[in-house]
């Protein structure tokens, strides 16, 4: 089974590029983020028919994720823990049945957190937390699951073209790197790092000052993979061509394959 994830930035944008990652890709599921979009507005009929099922947590103008699924899917949360002190769409969570059952797949978009010393930081990391929660929930059932998403953060130097430039940004903080080791501690993979142990393999590149080009990336698109999941790991990769496209997100899909014949 193929999972993937995909800041897709604006999907009214990238109906195009979508539909046609999508076909060519064929995963199982799909979670999406920074759809910016409402139910209304999100391009359900040309994703329902490449033969996707289709749920999503939108919201006017900014932030939104979505599910893409080739499967029957059991939508299991719409937000995280404690969703009274959250009215931004930045979760979204789904189980399908396999022949080695069940699988969970969330769906996140974390916070970008700067400027640093703001309430937006702190939203950050009261966010990771509560992700947390939600990991050790999911963890305590002992079946597989995959937090997929974009995290916002960058794990170490070793993500990031450039460790001075980012010294000051919330995606480097140790706060930041701290919450993301945390998931890690608990017992959870890094699917990326899992089976490429070295050198950078960046999801995204801005779209100022030539960072495609010049190959100017970070490595802030995660799958995180529960025990049961990481067991059943057989491969993974990072999309990189779609960053080449016209009219491009500035990230690109990365996606892994769990063996559950």
């Amino acid at each position: 089974m193929k999972i993937a994830t995909w800041n897709v930035n604006s999907v009214r944008k990238r109906t195009g590029n979508l539909v046609s990652w999508l076909q060519s890709a064929k995963p199982d599921i799909a979670v999406l983020q920074e759809i910016k979009a409402q139910e209304a507005q999100f391009p359900r009929l040309e994703i329902e028919a490449a033969g996707y099922k289709v749920e999503i947590v939108g919201q006017k103008s900014w932030n939104g994720v979505a599910f893409l699924s080739l499967h029957p899917v059991e939508i299991t949360a719409r937000s995280l823990p404690d969703p009274e002190t959250d009215e931004q769409a930045r979760y979204i969570e789904g189980r399908v049945q396999t022949p080695q059952g069940p699988l969970t797949v969330g769906g996140l978009y974390l916070p970008n957190g700067n400027p640093i010393h703001t309430d937006k930081f702190a939203y950050k990391i009261a966010w990771m937390d509560r992700l947390a929660q939600r990991a050790c929930q999911l963890l305590a059932t002992e079946e597989m699951f995959v937090l997929g998403g974009d995290y916002n953060v960058i794990p170490t130097d070793a993500d990031v073209f450039s460790p001075t430039a980012f010294a000051n940004d919330a995606l480097t903080q140790p706060q930041s790197r701290q919450a993301l080791r945390t998931l890690l501690n608990m017992g959870m993979t890094d699917a990326v790092r899992a089976l490429h142990v070295e050198g950078p393999h960046y999801t995204f590149w801005d779209y100022q000052a030539g960072a495609w080009q010049k190959n100017n990336g970070l490595r802030i698109d995660h799958l995180l993979l529960s025990p049961q999941a990481a067991d059943r790991l057989t491969a993974v990769g990072i999309d990189k061509a779609e960053r080449g496209k016209a009219e491009p997100s500035d990230h690109v899909p990365v996606w892994c394959e769990l063996d559950v014949g």
